[in-house]
């Protein structure tokens, strides 16, 4: 094929269809099927050169040209900002509030436990024998020490970072492994608790817990509730494998799959916030009710975009699952 001749001879055919595509938002019937007709001849006229005479410059013009035309008949994208939008406002807090029931018995759970086990380590020195030599006890707790010390080990951008990596491991692992029948989450659960319990009663043994709870509150309220929701969501995805209700198990387990997604998301945002305020608030200057006052708002305010944002999205028929245009199809079954 002689690609000069080739070209000369539909060029009219391309300049036309260009001048469509730019009128796209104002065209007449008959011009809207001319515009059919023109992206239907012109993608011919690309998979020919494509195959016959794959000269690079045609070959990215008529792209460009039929990509613009499919876009002229299918209609604009949506703009990224309002899908991210959407996202914040219905998507994530919709599957964060409908794992409630889940999730708050879970973080219930976690404090009754930490609360009795540093309890047990605090008012009982045999204990606390058991967990370290009485100087590593002492070095651990003393002013300046290694609990309260942490908080300072290093530039704060860089251990705020370190943190939100560290806790965005755990709740992935909370979310991706509540699969497995819901067991990993509540091991999670239970080992993170007993590492809260251990700092708290050994802190407290030594006449010292209110500080540590307040080096603790400005971030590890909001912080530990990430992990309570991540914990939940997972357990709630790992029933799906005992009992997926009318749906077959495949379909619920992706249906649940895509709303942990979502939170996982979402989650990565809270843990953001939570290792800013661990790297910057926690060490800061500031005295401590101030520094837990911090804290408490940052996680009012979130409860309050799960509860109230959230509870409102659900109501209006939000799931936390993508929209029905994205997901796949699906034979209908028996009730």
């Amino acid at each position: 094929m002689d690609l000069d001749v080739f070209i000369e001879r539909h060029r009219a055919s391309w300049q036309r269809l260009e001048q469509l595509v730019k009128r796209s938002g104002r065209l007449t019937g008959p011009e809207a099927d001319e515009l059919v007709d023109l992206y239907q001849r012109v993608t011919t006229h690309l998979s020919t050169v494509r195959s016959q005479t794959p000269d690079p410059a045609t070959v990215e013009r008529l792209s460009a040209l039929v990509a613009g035309a499919r876009a002229a008949l299918t209609g604009a994208h949506t703009p990224a900002w309002r899908v991210v939008t959407r996202f914040l406002t219905h998507r994530l807090p919709a599957a964060i509030y409908l794992g409630w029931r889940w999730w708050v018995p879970a973080g219930l759970a976690f404090y009754l436990v930490t609360g009795l086990i540093a309890a047990w380590v605090a008012t009982n020195p045999e204990v606390q024998a058991t967990i370290a030599a009485p100087d590593e006890i002492r070095e651990m707790t003393r002013a300046g020490g290694g609990y309260e010390a942490y908080y300072s080990s290093g530039p704060a951008g860089s251990f705020a970072a370190r943190v939100w990596t560290n806790n965005a491991w755990i709740t992935a692992a909370c979310l991706l492994l509540g699969v497995l029948v819901a067991i990993p989450p509540v091991y999670l659960l239970l080992t993170n608790a007993l590492n809260v319990a251990v700092g708290i009663g050994l802190m407290f043994g030594a006449g010292r817990g209110g500080l540590f709870l307040g080096l603790l509150a400005p971030h590890g309220l909001l912080e530990l509730t990430a992990v309570f929701v991540a914990a939940g969501i997972g357990m709630r995805l790992g029933w799906q494998v005992i009992d997926p209700g009318r749906r077959t198990r495949a379909a619920a387990l992706a249906a649940e799959g895509r709303s942990v997604v979502a939170v996982a998301l979402g989650l990565v945002l809270v843990l953001l916030v939570s290792g800013v305020l661990e790297g910057f608030v926690t060490p800061s200057g500031l005295p401590t009710w101030a520094r837990v006052g911090i804290g408490v708002v940052a996680e009012v305010l979130f409860l309050l975009y799960v509860f109230v944002v959230g509870r409102r999205a659900a109501r209006q028929g939000e799931t936390g699952d993508v929209d029905a245009s994205e997901r796949e199809d699906v034979a209908p079954v028996a009730v």
